[in-house]
């Protein structure tokens, strides 16, 4: 408490940020296991129907074929919510009996604007999967590529960096080509805005230089300055989300749904 009311910035939220010797903080834990929820959630949602035969006996009754896929992205959805809300009330609460420090408005509203974030970085895995779980109609292919795709898109992209800094050491000095290769990736996209919206004091901008970073004295920023850095990356989040249940949508209600 002593180190967290030295330090600039808001206190109760330090709970989701703070590291321990052996465990990562609590914003690294969620980052981690909403992807791996959201893939669970959603890489059976259609073939898993269709391999147990319950889809021709759905769409044999009166009701629209679009309310299936329609249904099952918004149970998802659901579900990670409570999941995420559930894991934020139980920190949060356990943090403010050891702590004692109750948190301010702008910290709810910064743990609010996270919890978002946080459902929207989960509904996209889970778009992803069941746009495989609709292509295809193996369970093990569709819960394989998903899993790919995640170790290859959503793992840190600071593992990529030496890499680059080794293929392109002209401009390593340069955040543009990191910046370009990381925002692949919906983790990098989810760090940056779970970093702007729990951290208010980092300086770790993408678009800001060290020789800026450095020169910068640190107070925390408002929620508004912090909500208009994250923006971009909720709206990217967004789009691949709309994107990928639009596919989804669009495939499945062209398919043929015979009985077998």
């Amino acid at each position: 408490i002593r180190e967290a009311a030295i330090d600039p910035g808001p206190v109760f939220i330090k709970l989701f940020t703070t590291t321990g010797q052996d465990i990562p903080s609590m914003a690294v834990f969620i980052a981690l296991l909403v992807p791996i929820i959201g893939i669970a959630l959603g890489f059976d949602a259609i073939n898993g129907e269709r391999s147990g035969g319950t889809l021709n006996r759905i769409l044999s009754q009166p009701i629209y074929r679009d309310s299936v896929i329609n249904g099952k992205f918004l149970a998802g959805i659901v579900t990670l919510a409570i999941m995420i809300g559930a894991i934020i009330l139980l920190v949060g609460g356990y943090g403010l009996r050891m702590i004692g420090v109750p948190p301010s408005a702008e910290e709810i509203v910064r743990l609010f604007i996270y919890f978002i974030s946080a459902v929207i970085y989960g509904a996209f895995w889970m778009g992803l999967a069941i746009l495989f779980s609709v292509l295809f109609r193996s369970l093990a292919v569709s819960l394989l590529f998903p899993l790919a795709v995640w170790i290859v898109i959503g793992i840190p992209a600071s593992v990529f960096n030496p890499y680059i800094n080794f293929l392109v050491p002209a401009v390593s000095d340069s955040v543009g080509v990191q910046l370009m290769v990381a925002r692949f990736s919906p983790y990098f996209l989810f760090e940056e805005a779970t970093q702007v919206l729990l951290i208010p004091v980092w300086r770790g901008y993408a678009l800001l230089t060290s020789t800026t970073t450095s020169s910068m004295l640190p107070n925390p920023l408002s929620l508004d300055q912090s909500l208009l850095i994250v923006w971009p990356q909720f709206t990217v989040l967004i789009a691949l989300t709309a994107v990928c249940f639009a596919i989804s949508y669009i495939v499945f209600m062209r398919q043929e749904i015979r009985s077998t």
